[in-house]
Formats: structure tokens, C-alpha cells, sequence
């Protein structure tokens, strides 16, 4: 599975938490979860336990900290499927 089939994945999971006043078309590689589409902390938890459960990987508290933009959450999702092999 490469980065674009990535980037698709992570989109669908974070659409559903997109606030109404946010447009899907925002979300791009380099949208901030915060500043950017307005996801709050208890969205954010939610995101990572579906990538968790959608990419069949586990992200640390650490891993989730770094995660400011969609950029940095696909080099988090590619790491930790490299991880795995």
C-alpha cells in the first residue's frame, strides 16, 4: 500500500470528525488537525484509535504528540507499517 492509498485511508477516517464549517476538500498533506480543520483533543484520540484499528497498528502518546498535521501522521502511519514487516 503506498503513500496516496495511505493519504486516502487517513482522509476517510478524518472527514468523519471534520466540524460541519469544514469542508472535506480542506483536508490536504500539509492541514493542521488543530489550527487547520478544527479538530479538538478528544476528536484527535478518536482519529488515532481508527487509523489503530484501520492501518493494524498501535501509536504511543509520543506518537500522537508529533501528530500536528496530516503530513506528520502519514510518516507516523508509514514508520510503524516499516516497523512491522
Amino acid at each position: 500500500m503506498g503513500n496516496d492509498q495511505h493519504f486516502v485511508q487517513l482522509k476517510d477516517i478524518v472527514k468523519t470528525y471534520l466540524p460541519e464549517d469544514v469542508p472535506i476538500g480542506a483536508i490536504g498533506e500539509d492541514s493542521n488537525f488543530v489550527k487547520e480543520l478544527n479538530i479538538n483533543s478528544a476528536n484527535l484520540v478518536d482519529i488515532v484509535l481508527d487509523v489503530e484499528d484501520a492501518f493494524g497498528i498501535r501509536l504511543e502518546n509520543e506518537d500522537m504528540d508529533k501528530m500536528h498535521t496530516v503530513r506528520d501522521a502519514l510518516n507516523i502511519i508509514t514508520q510503524k507499517l516499516q516497523d512491522k514487516k
